[in-house]
This record gives structure tokens, C-alpha cells and sequence, in this order.
């Protein structure tokens, strides 16, 4: 009996995960990506002689997923990725406000040690921090109830200064959401995997060069080594239903035929190709109450000298709240910074964008030349608002009928918006299929 066709629309992180791994377990799949390059919100992006990020990110030790997909692909992650143990350094204009490093017990007392021993802040905070902390550790890091993570930082007691300098910007770098509508939950599924697996899960990993070398490129070569294919600039306008299941899609006026479809796509787009479908209908309405957070990321061009005293800083009382050196991606001079969510930023222009944050660094480094060049990227949509219950309309990979699947960083996988989400998600997606083998008809 052949195996069953499939196709994945979408060719980001969530699209690629499942291709891959269909692929590799001798499904033919075949990959439908409306741009002319692969990635989707993490991809290369090309700025003077440098390729840089979509959008700059940044991996942890606990994204086994990632890392096993990237093993699966043929990816040497110690070879691809640049490993530190935790450090956050977190800066304003008078300088160091807080210097938090993993010491080198095992887990989880490398963490609990490291917040006790974190300076720039009180005896107080530390206390308070380390121990909300080892209360959570206990709980499995679960809640009952979700809640805003303002509310659970109030209810453990948090210092004013340890929310500002520690826990809003963790909050705004792992869910994109500002802490009085962030979901505590899942918020606390990403501090948990950080605390409880490994001392590895908390380092922190630096890509050694662009999104698009890490996952897409070596991916489309695992595709098409395997007999699957990649259609890029070929974008899918409509769903092919009959007698109650998945029979294909249309793409550039053509039909393509499938035993089962995967939407890859962020919600909104999913949405447009199921809302004709009666059968549908309750699944596109779920999607449409998705609501999303911006990122921009400002990369400024300085002369090779100029360096952060990390790979990674934080940024305190600016517009900016993270600042990375691109020179562990060979790209010397190179500074990104990220600006998470929403915020009086997002009035203004480019021009005045990139003159507040050379303003921003120039106060945190006075000594620094001005930037040679500069280039702004802007993703209104960039992740979804992770908010409080969002696990509760979350959907499944599964569609209500027969062939039918979603995968993204959206849909039902505990983790925010983030790289490893997306990559979770695709790889639960394909497992399922795979499972189904040549019966997509669900009881």
C-alpha cells in the first residue's frame, strides 16, 4: 500500500518540523510556501554585506526539540550555536543594575544560588526571588488557575526594582506580552523547563550565523534529498473537501491532491482557508480570536571595534530592552536591539526609531562612535498575545475532519510564541500522521 500524500502549507519553523520529519519517515510530502524563501517569521534577512535575522532571537538549553530537529537535519548544534551559561546583565544610564549568573551546582541549585548571589539587587529581593522560586520548583511549576504573571509577581511578594530589573523583561523576552495580560501559566511552563531539567536547559545559545543557515537552508536540502518537494512563490488559495475530508488544496489555480493537509500558518492566515468550509467554520471563528504583539528589531552597523561586554544585555529605562552582539555570528560591530510588544514606539518612524535607540546606547556608551549604518525591521504580527487562559482556546493539531491539521507556535503545545514552540508543534503534527499511517480517516 503507497503511503498517504501529504501537504504543508507554510514553509516557517512549525512547516518545516513536519515536513522534515514526515519526510525522513518516507512520507511524500510536498511543501507549499508562499515567499520566495523559507523561515517565515525566523528568516534571513539581507542588510549590506550581512545576512541577519527576521527579527533577532535567541535559543536556551531546554529547547530539546530544536535541538533534536536540527541533529535530524544533519545540524551540528555545537557547531551551529554558540553555548554560554546563563548571564543577564541588565543596564541603564548609571550603569550596572543587576548581574545574575548560574553558578556551577547542579540544578535546580544553580539557579536558586544564582538569584541569592545576583548583585545590584537587596538582601530582600534576592530572598524573595529565590524563594518564590523553590515554592514554584515545588508545585511543578503549575497553577491551577491562570493569571496575569503581574499578579503571581504580587502574590510571591516581588520587590518593585526585581520585577523591573528581572522578571517584566524575562516576561517580554519568553512571551511577547507585557506582564499585566501575560499568561502566568505558560510563563511558568518556560521558567520550569529552564529550572527543573539539566544545568544545560538554562544556558543560553547564540546562533553562529543566520536563521536561514540554521534550519531552513539545511531543511530544504533534507526535503529534496528525500524525494519530497518545494514549491516557493506558490501561494495555496483554497482547501479541496469531499464527503466530510481532506482530498487537497488548490495552489496557483491547480489542484494538488492529499490525503492529508497541514496549515502551517499563523492563525489569521489558517483562518482565510477554513472559514468557507461549513465543517470548519467553529474552528476559523476559534482562530479569529487570536490577538498579536509586535516586534521590532533595530540592527545598527558600528565600526568592528565596538562590542557589548556580553554577547546579550539587558536594557533598562529605554525603548529598547535587549541589545545583542552580532560578533559571535561573525558580524563584528554589529549590535541588534529588540524592542518586545507594544509602546509609544510603534508611532514612529524609522528614522526617529533608529535615533532613539542610537540615543539609548550612546547613554549607556558614551565612548561608542555613531552607527555607519542602521536597518529597522518591523513584524506587527509577530507573535500572538499570550495572555491569561490562552491555553483555553488554543487548538489542537488535529481539525475536525479527516486529513486536517494545524501547526504553529499557536496551537495546543503549553509553550508562548517562541522558535522551540513552533518546532514542537510541527513535530507533534507529523508524529500524529505518521501514527495514522495509511488511514487518515479518525474514528
Amino acid at each position: 500500500m503507497k503511503p498517504p500524500r501529504v501537504v504543508v502549507v507554510g514553509g516557517g519553523w512549525a512547516g518545516l518540523s513536519a515536513a522534515t520529519t514526515l519526510a525522513r519517515a518516507g512520507l511524500p510530502v510536498t511543501l507549499c510556501e508562499s515567499a520566495r524563501q523559507l523561515g517565515g517569521r525566523a528568516r534571513r534577512v539581507l542588510f549590506g554585506r550581512h545576512g541577519v535575522d527576521n527579527g533577532q532571537h535567541l535559543l536556551i538549553g531546554a529547547y530539546r526539540a530544536t535541538l533534536e530537529l536540527l541533529e535530524m537535519i544533519g545540524v551540528d548544534p555545537t557547531r551551529a550555536l554558540h553555548r554560554r551559561p546563563l548571564r543577564l546583565d541588565m543596564h541603564d544610564a548609571e550603569g550596572s543594575r543587576l548581574r545574575l549568573g548560574a553558578s556551577p551546582l547542579p540544578a535546580p541549585l544553580h539557579l536558586l544560588v544564582g538569584l541569592l548571589g545576583a548583585r545590584g539587587l537587596s538582601l530582600q529581593a534576592r530572598w524573595r526571588a529565590a524563594a518564590m522560586c523553590a515554592r514554584l520548583a515545588r508545585r511543578g511549576f503549575r497553577l491551577d488557575t491562570d493569571t496575569s504573571v503581574a499578579a503571581l509577581l504580587e502574590r510571591f511578594r516581588q520587590t518593585p526594582s526585581l520585577v523591573q530589573a528581572l522578571w517584566e523583561p524575562l516576561c517580554l523576552a519568553a512571551l511577547n506580552t507585557p506582564i499585566e495580560q501575560a499568561s502566568a501559566r505558560v510563563f511558568l511552563r518556560v521558567l520550569g523547563d529552564t529550572f527543573t531539567g539539566t544545568r544545560g536547559s538554562s544556558d543560553l545559545l547564540f546562533t553562529a550565523t543566520d536563521l536561514g543557515a540554521l534550519l531552513p537552508d539545511p531543511a530544504l536540502e533534507f526535503i529534496e534529498g528525500r524525494g519530497s518537494s518545494v514549491h516557493l512563490g506558490q501561494r495555496v488559495t483554497a482547501l479541496r473537501l469531499e464527503g466530510g475530508a481532506i482530498r487537497g488544496i488548490v495552489a496557483g489555480g491547480e489542484p494538488i491532491a492529499a490525503e492529508h493537509v497541514v496549515l502551517a500558518l499563523p492563525p489569521h492566515a489558517a483562518r482565510a482557508l477554513l472559514a468557507p468550509h461549513p465543517e470548519l467554520k467553529a474552528l476559523a471563528e476559534r482562530l479569529g480570536r487570536f490577538d498579536y504583539e509586535p516586534i521590532c528589531t533595530v540592527y545598527l552597523q558600528y565600526p568592528e571595534t565596538v562590542a557589548l561586554p556580553v554577547p546579550m544585555m539587558g536594557m533598562l529605562g529605554t525603548s529598547g530592552q535587549w541589545a545583542f552582539d552580532r560578533g559571535l555570528s561573525d558580524q563584528p560591530g554589529l549590535i541588534a536591539v529588540v524592542i518586545s510588544s507594544r509602546g509609544p514606539h510603534m508611532e514612529l518612524d524609522n528614522a526617529e526609531l533608529v535615533a532613539q535607540v542610537e540615543a539609548d546606547l550612546a547613554a549607556l556608551f558614551p565612548q561608542w562612535p555613531a552607527a555607519l549604518e542602521t536597518f529597522v525591521i518591523r513584524e506587527k504580527r509577530a507573535t500572538f498575545s499570550c495572555r491569561v487562559d490562552i491555553d483555553s482556546w488554543r487548538p489542537s493539531n488535529a481539525m475536525p475532519i479527516a486529513g486536517g491539521w494545524l501547526a504553529g507556535d499557536y496551537t495546543d503545545t503549553g509553550y508562548p510564541a517562541t522558535l522551540e514552540g513552533a518546532v514542537r508543534s510541527g513535530l507533534q503534527c507529523a508524529r500524529q500522521i505518521i501514527a495514522e499511517g495509511d488511514a487518515p480517516q479518525r474514528a
